[in-house]
């Protein structure tokens, strides 16, 4: 079933972009591109950077891969697949954003700011943010487990809709645990990258293939599907609902 959707900011509020990466802790460029291609993976490869293969979905608030896979459906096919460490970015109309990361192949954990944000989430689920006790962790993938704490302090703070977007938390996360700041710039592809690689540099894929089919097939195959959540079953407060007049 196709769920079309397109979350978007408040009535009020600055205007956000949603994209989505994965970063994979591998030189083998040729590895990674030959799962994304087994996976009909729908985006663009950028070259290695410190170490870090950074892996840019298309859309980012999308299914971009086989199996209904999202970037984190993505990352974690990455991670078991490549034996490989793996941090996954994703942020929705700067309202919502999302980390999830592997440490050698295997889950160290997940966060969300607001699990209210998901689309398709049950209008009661509460917007407090869900896994600051896997942050730790997810510093520790990143190559940095002094940086914990902060990290949890950062990811904790509660942002005004109003004046701030996630993707400014984001560029703290990342110039925190020293990866690549103009990620946060990937909604401009096919454009250059401000103090990022340039747009020949990065490899296009289009449900797997290369070349002019990557711009085709997308359109042709592929309709915009729903990923499955970051969290399934998030938490819910009260309904609201007055028991007297049931």
């Amino acid at each position: 079933m196709v769920y079309p959707f397109r979350p978007g900011p408040e009535v009020g509020g600055p205007a956000g972009e949603s994209y989505a990466v994965a970063l994979v802790r591998s030189a083998d460029a040729a590895g990674v591109t030959g799962l994304l291609r087994r996976l009909r993976f729908t985006g663009w490869i950028a070259p290695v950077q410190d170490g870090w293969l950074p892996v840019v979905a298309v859309p980012g608030d999308g299914a971009v891969a086989s199996g209904r896979r999202g970037i984190v459906g993505v990352g974690e096919a990455l991670a078991g697949g490549l034996g490989a460490s793996v941090l996954v970015a994703r942020v929705l109309a700067d309202r919502q954003l999302a980390l999830v990361a592997w440490a050698d192949g295997e889950e160290a954990g997940r966060y969300v700011s607001d699990p209210a944000r998901e689309p398709g989430a049950e209008e009661d689920v509460l917007d407090d943010p869900l896994g600051l006790e896997d942050v730790a962790s997810i510093a520790a993938v990143a190559g940095h487990p002094e940086r914990g704490g902060e990290l949890t302090e950062v990811l904790r703070e509660p942002l005004d809709p109003d004046s701030v977007i996630e993707s400014e938390r984001l560029s703290r996360v990342l110039r925190l645990l020293g990866l690549p700041t103009w990620l946060v710039a990937v909604a401009a592809l096919p454009r250059d990258i401000p103090t990022g690689p340039g747009a020949r540099e990065l490899a296009r894929l289009g449900v797997g293939r290369s070349g002019p089919a990557a711009v085709i097939l997308p359109r042709m195959i592929r309709r915009r599907r729903r990923p499955p959540p970051v969290f399934a079953d998030p938490p819910q407060g009260s309904s609201g609902m007055d028991l007297w007049l049931m």
